[in-house]
């Protein structure tokens, strides 16, 4: 499993999670709508923290500098 976010990716990601985060237990954003948002923002942390977006594999994206590099 190569890596295929980079890190501007990755801290974007991070940012976003902690709104999300901060929003919901605030009672800012409640409902199925908060829990909604909580589980993408933990897919979204996991991924930053592995580097790699299953999602990004699949339609062929990569925000990974070095990757692209290698790539050729």
């Amino acid at each position: 499993m190569k890596k295929n976010m980079g890190t501007v990716d990755r801290v974007i990601r991070v940012l976003i999670t902690v709104v999300i985060a901060v929003l919901y237990f605030s009672e800012i954003v409640t409902g199925t709508l908060g829990i909604v948002l909580l589980v993408i923002s933990g897919i979204f942390l996991v991924t930053s923290l592995m580097g790699f977006c299953p999602l990004y594999y699949l339609v062929g994206l990569r925000s990974n500098k070095n990757e692209l590099k290698n790539a050729g």
